[in-house]
Parts: structure tokens; C-alpha cells; sequence
């Protein structure tokens, strides 16, 4: 039996621990205080839990138990604990979206996705932080406090799903799951130096999740490795009728991919797209992704696509138009309950008329056929820039908005509007030791072959480029996270 507190749980990938479990090496219930404990001893510092179903981790870890003596086997993620982003309904839990607004709100069905992971064995450990309603910003004026980058708690974690960035990369679950509207899965993998996909647009059900916009939403998972975030896409992909969005199609082997290498795939490099104010270590990493790749034998070459501005402007137009629409009668009757970062960025879709979203609407379509004659028509997989820039520090963040520029340099929004699949992964650390990376773009429903080129470039990374990177604003007795990158804390 393995002691509760061993303490290498949290540096195995889902696999590895599914191995464990299986030949009795290791028991849900014992992984599961195991990440109770970290839980309890880091979080304080990073705040990316809101509720801590310890309750419910137990006795879901014990189901898992139960079921593996009785030789029932309901997959990867059986006994694997998980966190949801805190807007996500959970039946008997508070889904409290971060404001005043659903502080009180105990959820009485589970979302499309949380019915998929109880199925497939999961083991919940809580709720985590997220800006307001998915959109406002880092804020303390909410009933929660922002969650903190575990790499230095001074710095920004990136967009809204920020407790499931900081928690993958604290170690205090294997993987959680996010919604991404303009990068909000994406942008914390990038600032947290994990894993995270936005699945192409259909693949998962939004059921459940609170909306900011119902053209753009997705869900998706974080991990720590290409191979685990594939794991849990297979989890939680699939058909639901009553997802308007939801797209009917055969499951898929997402991890088919796996240790296959790049060889022979032509990959397109958009380096105009994103290289102007794009900060010089990032970019740095970018080529050097760029090289590596022709190094492992794919073709590698530069592209163009529309300017970035124009993906930009589509995609906040219906975003915003759309999250008013959510929110009218709260933004009419309860202003003061929102916090000052959400209202000011919900009303202005009361100035957005009906002129604006059908021509936002157009363009979207448009975007959307010229990055597929761009990238797809000759090439497997897109390269791109996920983030402009390192993790900001959070005190860059004034009392309104908008913050300054360079607090939200995410490159994510373009595959919202265009519903493409997109892949955050790692690519290192600056001098200062915060996360870079890159972003996978890939053809509908081909999320596999993003999953192979990233474990591909996963594979080849300098473990000591994460080992010389320790946190600067926390307890370092912690024991990393992996063997080959080390977690944040």
C-alpha cells in the first residue's frame, strides 16, 4: 500500500497512476488524501480553489475503489482526481461563477461534462477560481480572491480559467477543465506552463457551463502532458442533444498519435501574424519550436493570414453582444453586485447594434474559409504565438477597465471565431524562470494530430530548462511535479 503522504504522487501523469491503481500498487482513496494534503498546504498561497469537495473526493474515490476489486474498469480517468472551473453546475455544489450574483446558487443538475467524468470514474476534489462570470478580470472585490501564479504568486495566471492553470501547475489535481471563450483555457496553460485545448467548436458539450457567448464558447481541458490532456478529451467528448452546438460524430482515438513523431507532417508558421510586439523571449521560443520541428522532419513554412486585428474585432463584437444578452436583466437591476471589471465590459454590449453582430457574423465565416485555404489546404497542423508575452505582474491591473495592454496579449481569440481546434503547449521559461509557449492550430475535428506534435516537441524539451526555473514567491520545499519538467511549486 503506498503511504498517504509519497511524496512523488503528483509528478505521475494519468497513465502511469492508472498503471498504479490498477495492479493494486496504489488505491483511489490513498491519491486522493494525497491530494487533499497538497491541497490544504498550498493553496492558501495561490487561492485557486473556491470549494474544496473533500466530502465528495472521498467517497468518489471509494466508489473507484470499490469498483476496480469488482473488476469493473471505466477507463483512464478511473480514481484520477480533477478539479471543474466554478462555473460549471455540479448537482448538491456551489456553482458560484466568482460574484455576488450566484454566491448563494446550489446547483441541482450536473453539466454535460461533470455527467462524463463521474462516468468515466473521476474523483472531484472541488471548484475553482474564475474571473466573474468567465470575463471580467483579477479582482478583489469579489467574494473570492484572484487565484496567483504558482511559478511567482506576484504574476498574472491568464485569462478566466485561472484556478485550473494554477492548480495543474501546483500539482493539487492530475488535470481540470475550463471553458475558453477568447482563450480563457489557453491562456492559463500558456502563463501556467501546462497543457490546455480548445477543442474545435461542437466536440463538447457546453451544457451546463454558464454562457458568455453562446457562438464562441468552448470547453475544454488542462494537464500537464499532451498525452493526459488527450485522456480527457476522450472523456468528456460526445454527442448531446440538447447542446444546439453539439455535433454528432464517431468517438476517436486522441491519443493514436502519441510517440509518433513529426516526420512527414507539413506544419505552416504564420510568423508575420504575430511577430510584431511580440516580446523577444517568446518569439525566441516560437522559432526555436519552428526549428525543432524541421530538425524531427517536418516541413516547416511561413504563411500569411488575415491581420489579427480583424479576428479581434469579430470576435469581441459577438462576444460582448452576446454576454450582455446573458446578463441584461442583472445589469439593469443589480449593477452593484457585479464587479466594477465585469459591468464595465458587459455593458458595452448595450451599444452594439443589430447591424454590428451581423456583420461580425459575416466576417466570422469569412476568417474562418481563409484560415483553412491559408493554413489547411497544404498543411497538417498550424504554429502559432498562444501569448504576446510572459505573465504580467498583478499589480499592473488598475481599479477599471481596460487594463494596460500588455495584461492581455493572448494570440487566442482567432480559433474561437474560427472554431478550429487549439492546443496551448509549454515551450520553457524566461530569465526571470515564467512560462512560455506556443500554440498548436489544427483542422476541425483533428485534435489527434495536434496531440502527436506536441508530445513530439514535449518529448525533446531540456528537463533542466524547467529544473533551473523554481518558484521566487513561495514556499520551494515542495516537491516538483514531474520527473522531466518540474512543477511550479
Amino acid at each position: 500500500m503506498t503511504p498517504l503522504t509519497e511524496p512523488g504522487l503528483h509528478a505521475l501523469g494519468i497513465a502511469d497512476l492508472g498503471r498504479r491503481l490498477r495492479s493494486g500498487d496504489l488505491t483511489a482513496t490513498g491519491l486522493t488524501e494525497h491530494f487533499l494534503e497538497r491541497i490544504a498546504a498550498i493553496d492558501p498561497t495561490i487561492n485557486a480553489f473556491v470549494t474544496v469537495t473533500a466530502e465528495r473526493a472521498r467517497a468518489d474515490a471509494a466508489r473507484a475503489d470499490r469498483d476496480l476489486a469488482a473488476g469493473r474498469d471505466r477507463g483512464p480517468l478511473h480514481g484520477i482526481p480533477y478539479g471543474l472551473k466554478d462555473i460549471f453546475e455540479t448537482a448538491g455544489l456551489p456553482t458560484t461563477c466568482q460574484s455576488k450574483i450566484m454566491r448563494d446558487h446550489i446547483s441541482t443538475e450536473d453539466a454535460f461534462v461533470e455527467t462524463k467524468l463521474k462516468a468515466a470514474g473521476a474523483v472531484l476534489l472541488g471548484k475553482l477560481a474564475t474571473h466573474e462570470f468567465a470575463l471580467g478580470g483579477p479582482s478583489w472585490e469579489l467574494p473570492f480572491p484572484p487565484a496567483r501564479n504558482p511559478w511567482n504568486t506576484d504574476h498574472f495566471t491568464g485569462a478566466s480559467s485561472t484556478g485550473s492553470g494554477a492548480a495543474v501547475a501546483a500539482g493539487l489535481v492530475c488535470f481540470a477543465l475550463g471553458s475558453d471563450t477568447s482563450g480563457s483555457v489557453r491562456g492559463p496553460a500558456c502563463h501556467c506552463g501546462t497543457f490546455g485545448l480548445k477543442p474545435t467548436y461542437g466536440l463538447v458539450s457546453r451544457r451546463g457551463a454558464f454562457p458568455l457567448s453562446y457562438a464562441l464558447d468552448h470547453i475544454g481541458p488542462l494537464a500537464w502532458t499532451a498525452e493526459d490532456t488527450a485522456l480527457v478529451l476522450e472523456a468528456i467528448a460526445g454527442f448531446d442533444p440538447l447542446d444546439p452546438a453539439s455535433v454528432d460524430r464517431p468517438a476517436v482515438d486522441y491519443t493514436s498519435g502519441i510517440g509518433q513523431g513529426v516526420a512527414g507532417l507539413r506544419i505552416a508558421y504564420p510568423r508575420g501574424f504575430f511577430a510584431e510586439g511580440c516580446d523577444v523571449e517568446v518569439l525566441a521560443g516560437l522559432d526555436r519550436a519552428a526549428a525543432l520541428f524541421t530538425d524531427l522532419g517536418a516541413g516547416v513554412r511561413e504563411i500569411e493570414l488575415p491581420d489579427f486585428s480583424l479576428f479581434n474585432a469579430c470576435g469581441r463584437t459577438i462576444m460582448i453582444a452576446e454576454g450582455y444578452t446573458i446578463h441584461e436583466n442583472d445589469l439593469r437591476t443589480r449593477p452593484q453586485d457585479y464587479g466594477r471589471y465585469t459591468y464595465q465590459r458587459l455593458v458595452m454590449g448595450a451599444a452594439i447594434t443589430a447591424a454590428d453582430l451581423v456583420q461580425a457574423h459575416r466576417l466570422r465565416r469569412e476568417l474562418a474559409i481563409a484560415v483553412d485555404r491559408a493554413a489547411f489546404r497544404d498543411h497538417d497542423v498550424m504554429l502559432t504565438a498562444c501569448t504576446l508575452a510572459p505573465p504580467v505582474r498583478l499589480d499592473v491591473f488598475p481599479a477599471h477597465w481596460p487594463p494596460p495592454k500588455q495584461a492581455s496579449a493572448t494570440h487566442t481569440i482567432p480559433f474561437n471565431v474560427t472554431g478550429h481546434p487549439a492546443l496551448s503547449v509549454p515551450a520553457g521559461f524566461t530569465a526571470d524562470g515564467l512560462p512560455i509557449g506556443l500554440q498548436l492550430v489544427g483542422r476541425a475535428f483533428d485534435e489527434a494530430t495536434l496531440f502527436r506534435v506536441a508530445d513530439a516537441h514535449e518529448r525533446v524539451q531540456d528537463p533542466s530548462s524547467a529544473a533551473e526555473s523554481q518558484p521566487t514567491a513561495q514556499s520551494s520545499s515542495i516537491s516538483p511535479r514531474s520527473p522531466g519538467r518540474s512543477r511550479a511549486m
